[in-house]
């Protein structure tokens, strides 16, 4: 049984896919061909936000987003502990300082209560993160960054692209929003992508700026840039992808809700879901005690498993210093407990029985 089911999406989109690499082959143009614009305006009409600019991938979204918005050596951005080395990582590159706050035990999301707290006269941004495929409590951390000197906020939703939250879409609930094509994300293509989303007009020149090296027009650099383009082939496959994601959105929420309700009752802890937003699951993870073993159980029957993620970044080496000798209790308790089950698309509903079944045997170990 695969972890993400690729092969079994690809087989259902084949014709489209093809027909749509092929016409980049026919046209040639690979670098910002017709189909870079093309996917730009359908995501921002799908998502609502003024503005889509296509990047390379998912962590260029957020340095991108980073640099839009000028960040400083020394500057101060308040994030999580408990998400991929990607949200901390493009703070330290351009010489921030990421301030870690401690996460929701139910939700794993960031924790709004201690956001506030955590806010210094260096804090230049709020970096929250949609994980697992719900999203964070966007309005109470927009509040919060508006009490504060109006501060940007910058949804790292590479999980939650097609998440809605309070009737809103992810990626458009703040002055920023991040997102990851990455293949294993609810919407991928096949290599490596992303999208920042933004109504602000002037940070949507800018991202466009940055991503070509800083030119306003050609060979004219106005600007500190990257090489951040998304390729008009990975364009053009999530194009394709993109005609079925409303069925396969539907999809990942009622198995979802179908993974809960079999659980009910099992020694796990689920993820907490809130009232007023759906969860898109980019993975389905519980937490459960004796985690090895019920891998191992798991893996030997058959079940692929995994971790997001074992290890803090408080707790990672290159970022430990930026714990400042803290204690991010649930962050770490979570990491001891977390996995993730198989969850896409086209997992069926027998695949999914068994996964329960094998995952009743080897909670008994």
């Amino acid at each position: 049984m695969p972890f993400i089911d690729l092969k079994s999406q690809y087989a259902a989109l084949k014709p489209r896919i093809d027909a749509r690499i092929q016409a980049v082959l026919d046209h040639g143009q690979y670098i910002m061909g017709p189909e870079v614009k093309e996917l730009e305006s359908a995501l921002a009409a799908y998502t609502s936000a003024k503005h889509c600019i296509t990047v390379s991938s998912g962590t260029e979204a957020l340095l991108i987003a980073l640099m839009a918005l000028d960040l400083k050596p020394g500057d101060e951005v308040i994030t999580t502990p408990f998400t991929f080395a990607a949200t901390a990582e493009v703070i330290v590159l351009l010489g921030g300082v990421p301030v870690f706050v401690d996460i929701e035990p139910d939700t794993c999301n960031i924790d709004t209560g201690l956001i506030e707290a955590a806010i210094t006269a260096k804090t230049r941004a709020i970096m929250p993160v949609s994980l697992y495929g719900q999203v964070c409590d966007m309005d109470e951390i927009n509040a919060i960054a508006a009490r504060r000197g109006n501060l940007p906020v910058i949804e790292d939703a590479a999980q939650s692209f097609g998440a809605t939250y309070k009737g809103r879409k992810s990626c458009a609930l703040s002055t920023f929003g991040a997102t990851s094509f990455f293949p294993s994300k609810p919407l991928g293509c096949y290599g490596d992508g992303g999208a920042l989303f933004t109504d602000d007009d002037a940070l949507a020149q800018a991202a466009r700026e940055i991503r070509v090296h800083g030119q306003s027009q050609r060979y004219t650099h106005t600007r500190l840039g990257v090489g951040g383009r998304m390729d008009t082939l990975q364009c053009a496959i999530v194009l394709a992808k993109l005609e079925r994601f409303e069925w396969e959105i539907e999809r990942r929420l009622a198995l979802g809700a179908r993974y809960q309700a079999l659980m009910q009752g099992l020694p796990v802890q689920l993820l907490g879901l809130r009232a007023d937003r759906d969860c898109v699951w980019a993975q389905f993870t519980l937490q459960v005690e004796s985690r090895e073993a019920v891998q191992q159980a798991l893996n030997a029957a058959g079940i692929p498993t995994a971790i997001h993620y074992p290890k803090p970044l408080h707790q990672q080496p290159a970022y430990v210093q930026y714990g400042r000798g803290k204690s991010f209790p649930n962050a770490e308790r979570a990491a001891q407990r977390v996995m993730s089950l198989p969850m896409s698309p086209d997992l069926s509903e027998a695949q999914q029985a068994k996964v329960l079944a094998e995952l009743v045997r080897a909670l008994q170990v």
